[in-house]
C-alpha cells in the first residue's frame, strides 16, 4: 500500500505502477464532462480556470446531496469515458490524475505517458464508504451544474488502485491477458 499526497508531482507520479493499492490524502477536485468541456472551452479560449489544476487530481463524481452533518453523500465513481475527449488537454494544462472508473482511450494513455500522469480506479457500488474518506467538501467552480459542479474535497486515506501509469501500463490489460494463461 502507498500513501501520496497531493498536490501530485512528477516524482510522485512516476513511483505510481499499474497495479499498486493507494490511499491518497490532501486536497482533490470534482468533475466530470459538463465541468471539463467548461474547462478545456476556457484553455482553448486563453481564459482563467477557476481552478489551479496544476499537480491536481480530479475525481468523475456527482455525488449524492449530504445527510446533515457530513459533508457529502454518497460518492461513487463515474465512468471515465465521457471525459476523454478533454483529458489530454488538462493533463497538458497541468493536472497530474484523475480517478474513475472503467477503460480509457489510447488517447489518453498516451497522454498519460507524455505529461506524466496516472488514472486511478476507485470501487464502484462502494459510494457511501468512499464518502467516509472526505473530510470536507465545497463547490468552487460552475455551481449551476448542480452535482455536477467542480468541488473541492479534503481527503484523508481515500482508497484508490493505479490503473493506467505514466509508463503505458494497463492494469486492466494485464489482468485479461493473465485470466487468458489460466
Amino acid at each position: 500500500m502507498k500513501r501520496i499526497t497531493t498536490p501530485l508531482t512528477d516524482e510522485i507520479v512516476k513511483d505510481l505502477k499499474a497495479g499498486d493499492s493507494v490511499l491518497i490524502s490532501g486536497i482533490i477536485y470534482t468533475g466530470r464532462d459538463l465541468a471539463h468541456k467548461r474547462l478545456v472551452d476556457a484553455i482553448n479560449n486563453n481564459q482563467p480556470l477557476p481552478v489551479d489544476l496544476k499537480g491536481q487530481i480530479i475525481y468523475y463524481v456527482g455525488p449524492a446531496p449530504a445527510k446533515p452533518g457530513y459533508p457529502i453523500g454518497p460518492a461513487g465513481p463515474t465512468t471515465s469515458e465521457r471525459m476523454d475527449p478533454y483529458t489530454p488537454t488538462l493533463l497538458a494544462y497541468g493536472m497530474k490524475g484523475m480517478i474513475g472508473k472503467g477503460n480509457r482511450s489510447p488517447e489518453v494513455i498516451e497522454a498519460l505517458k507524455k505529461y506524466i500522469g496516472v488514472y486511478f480506479a476507485a470501487v464502484g457500488g462502494a459510494a457511501a464508504l468512499i464518502a467516509k474518506r472526505i473530510k470536507k467538501a465545497e463547490v468552487v467552480a460552475y455551481d449551476d451544474l448542480g452535482p455536477e459542479a467542480i468541488m473541492r474535497l479534503e481527503v484523508e486515506d481515500f482508497p484508490v488502485v493505479v490503473v493506467n501509469d505514466c509508463y503505458g501500463n494497463d492494469l486492466y490489460e494485464e489482468g485479461m491477458k493473465q485470466y487468458r494463461r489460466l
